[in-house]
Order: structure tokens, then sequence, then C-alpha cells
């Protein structure tokens, strides 16, 4: 009999010993994320995807500059001149800002 309890305890032994490598060999292949930040290019986000806030100061900065100009019809001529004028480069402004990009750090993990 003590020999039977001995074997017995002998195989639970090993068996315990066998289960914690087994254990211990799976947590060693499971590798940690690897994780690290990355700098990306993005297009800015378009509020004023219209462009009527450029185009509106643009042509309200025309008509002032153009009314300083001429006198009598000419003065009229020279400040709706400047009114389209001042829109059109306000536009163009407006969507040369609008085309820039932002830079946005990213955290990536492999």
């Amino acid at each position: 009999m003590n020999s039977n309890l001995k074997s017995t305890l002998a195989i639970v032994l090993m068996s315990c010993v066998a289960a914690t490598g087994v254990a211990g060999a799976q947590s060693k292949s499971k590798k940690t994320p690897r994780c690290y930040d990355v700098e990306v290019q993005r297009p800015k986000q378009i509020k004023d995807q219209h462009k009527i806030a450029g185009t509106a100061i643009g042509a309200v900065a025309g008509g002032l500059l153009g009314n300083q100009v001429g006198g009598g019809n000419g003065k009229k001529l020279a400040t709706a001149a400047g009114a389209v004028g001042g829109a059109f480069a306000g536009r163009k402004i407006q969507e040369h800002q609008q085309n820039k990009t932002e830079t946005v750090i990213e955290r990536r993990c492999d």
C-alpha cells in the first residue's frame, strides 16, 4: 500500500510539473504589443464647403477699396468691379487655406 501511495503521489507531482511547464511555455509565446506614435498627414476638416465667408469678406473689402477710386459713375463702376474682384480673391484665398493638411499623431500597436 505504501508503494501505491508513493507511485500515486509521484504521478500527481509529475502531472503538476508538466502542467506548469506547458502554462509557462504558453505565456512566453504571447508577445506584448509594441506601441509607437506615428505622424500622419490628413486634410483639414472643411467647415465652409462653399467658401461663402471668403467670398463675402472679399466682396466687402473690394467694394470699399473700389469706392475710394474715381467719382460719379466711375465711382459706382469701380465699387462694383472692386466687389467682384474682391469676391473672387477672397474665395481663392479661402480655398487655398482649406486645401492645407494638418499633422496628427496617432498611436499604433502591433
